[in-house]
């Protein structure tokens, strides 16, 4: 994959070689009927027809918007309109089939629909009636099942207007019941929450956002009230949601879904996609380019240059159940822009750095207090989330605190310290086991500092303040045990395996350092120990192999007041 930068992503022609660069070697993969892409053979939840599905219709997500953009591709343009036939056609071979109650083919569904409105002259038009009446039907397996209650209720939206517009047969009780429904997720100061989950992630920004802002795209006219809510809490969101992003372009390493990658900066994307600038354009350019050339550098393609799942490199480990060789492909929403005309200020704006925000924000809806640090950001946040989880979640969701240069790690078991790999985490080791905090009982976030309750393990109940400083964070843990143990509290994970690495641990703490960066952490009374956590490989999402900071506390019976005080740097990308 060719290395990018500010300067080869100007035009729109740059951008649609990229988006191209990225797309076109799945040509090779497509099944014989053209209604799946075969990429692979790790599973999913679902069975592999659906897995190949999914990788047929992401890739949507960045062609749709180049053909309304006015791009054309021969090729995907055929295999698309023959996939479509093939895919919905009951007696045929590479038929998707009839669809059930919670399932992933309803997810797939809302790109076909982007097409089909946004593009029906390519992916509706040349079809025969026999053609487009199967595709229609198929579609409306979505209405015959009620959808979880979180952003899938926005897939059954798309595709009910699809079919609308289409003059088909669609579900107005559904549409309007769903559009309500996500009015009632709305939390404030544009943040809503997904759905009776209460988690808040990416997927208020790359689902609930984005198909809301596609919404303002195309019903305008037909519902200008509600579009106009959608778009005064876009503009809301983006004032908040812009904290997640360093000065290089990356954006925050948390929750789930991290194998959609460059889909981070998608928000933004669909804010010129309905016309609202929430920041000068010049700025929005600025963040969009630098963050996808964050994303380039780093070698998550394979050996034939396809998007593989893990994060900053290929990684099953911090997969979720709902991760096939075809989702990394949701990525492909950034590629929103492309819709845009060539006339557009977006495609002769220069590409501007970030506005001046401020150093320390706490975004209430979010749970979560953030500061910015030179070359990195980090969030601190309580450890509130569902606890029905698709994998790692407590690694997603409960550490401490969250980086853009860290990153965070995810355990490979819960037996060994160094197979846990617990970064910014206070980790108990009872009986063999680690123990973190999983969800937490109460939390307060506010202008300066986090603070919540939690228990890892039956007869031990932690109070964890967490309080950011010009270098780091202070961690005040009030830890009342029923037994005697042993507690790491770590830093975070730094690379080793590159120049100048060095492991220091003296009484009283730790530091790991390269030449691009350390974290130290230290007993602040000098009553732990100083230690390293020679985390397993392939645990930290963004660096192969890490080290991990830490102080070791004995626990005693009874209540135990321990403070560790944590410095990190980094030398900005």
């Amino acid at each position: 994959m060719k290395t990018y930068n500010k300067d080869n992503l100007r035009t729109k022609d740059d951008f649609r070689g990229l988006m191209m660069s990225v797309l076109e070697p799945l040509i090779e993969h497509f099944t014989e009927e053209k209604a799946g892409i075969d990429l692979g053979v790790t599973a999913t939840t679902y069975p592999q027809k659906t897995i190949r599905f999914e990788a047929f219709s992401r890739p949507l997500w960045g062609l749709v918007p180049f053909w309304a953009g006015g791009g054309h591709h021969k090729t995907f343009e055929e295999y698309y309109r023959q996939g479509f036939t093939a895919g919905t056609d009951p007696a045929g071979k590479e038929y998707w089939g009839l669809c059930h109650a919670f399932d992933q083919r309803f997810v797939e569904m809302a790109a076909m629909a982007y097409g089909l409105i946004l593009t029906p002259q390519i992916l509706w038009d040349p079809l025969t009636d026999k053609e487009k009446s199967n595709l229609a039907d198929w579609l409306y397996e979505i209405n015959k099942y009620e959808l979880p209650v979180c952003n899938w209720v926005m897939f059954a939206v798309l595709v009910n207007i699809a079919l609308k517009k289409l003059g088909c047969r669609y579900d107005e009780d559904k549409l309007k019941r769903y559009l309500d429904g996500v009015d009632s997720f709305y939390l404030g100061d544009g943040w809503y929450q997904d759905g009776d989950s209460g988690q808040k992630d990416y997927y208020i920004s790359f689902a609930i956002h984005f198909y809301s802002l596609f919404y303002v795209r195309v019903m305008n006219e037909e519902d200008h009230e509600r579009c106009e809510i959608y778009k005064e809490r876009a503009m809301l969101f983006a004032k908040e949601f812009i904290y997640w992003f360093d000065e290089s372009g990356a954006s925050l390493p948390y929750g789930r879904s991290l194998t959609y990658r460059f889909s981070q900066v998608s928000f933004f994307s669909a804010c010129l996609m309905a016309g609202i600038e929430p920041f000068p354009v010049g700025v929005i350019k600025g963040l969009i380019v630098r963050h996808l050339c964050d994303w380039l550098r780093r070698p998550i393609f394979d050996r034939d240059d396809i998007l593989t799942i893990g994060y900053g490199y290929p990684n099953l480990v911090m997969g979720e159940r709902y991760n096939g060789p075809g989702s990394p492909y949701w990525a492909m929403k950034t590629f929103a822009f492309l819709m845009l005309p060539d006339d557009h200020p977006f495609w002769s704006a220069e590409a501007e750095p970030l506005p001046k925000l401020d150093e320390q924000k706490a975004l209430i809806h979010a749970d979560m207090l953030i500061h910015r640090y030179p070359g990195h950001v980090t969030a601190f946040v309580p450890g509130k989330y569902s606890p029905a989880g698709h994998g790692q979640t407590p690694a997603k969701y409960g550490k401490f605190a969250y980086d853009t240069y860290f990153g965070f790690s995810v355990a490979k078991s819960t037996c060994e310290i160094h197979e846990a790999s617990p970064d910014s985490m206070l980790a108990f080791y009872i009986n063999g086991y680690v123990y973190t905090r999983r969800v937490c009982d109460e939390f307060t976030v506010s202008d300066t500092e986090v603070d919540s309750s939690w228990v890892p393990y039956e007869g031990i109940k932690v109070r964890t303040r967490i309080i950011p400083t010009e270098t780091g964070h202070i961690r005040e843990h009030t830890v009342i045990s029923g037994r005697e143990c042993v507690a790491y509290d770590c830093g975070f994970s730094v690379q080793i395996d590159v120049d100048g690495e060095k492991e220091i641990q003296d009484k009283s703490g730790a530091r790991v350092e390269n030449r691009f960066a350390y974290c130290e952490v230290r007993s602040a009374d000098e009553t732990g120990e100083g230690t390293v956590i020679n985390a397993d490989p392939n645990t930290n999402l963004l660096y192969p192999m890490t080290r991990i900071p830490a102080v070791c506390y004995h626990i005693r019976k009874g209540t135990n007041v321990i403070k560790t005080v944590v410095s990190a740097e980094c030398v900005s990308r």
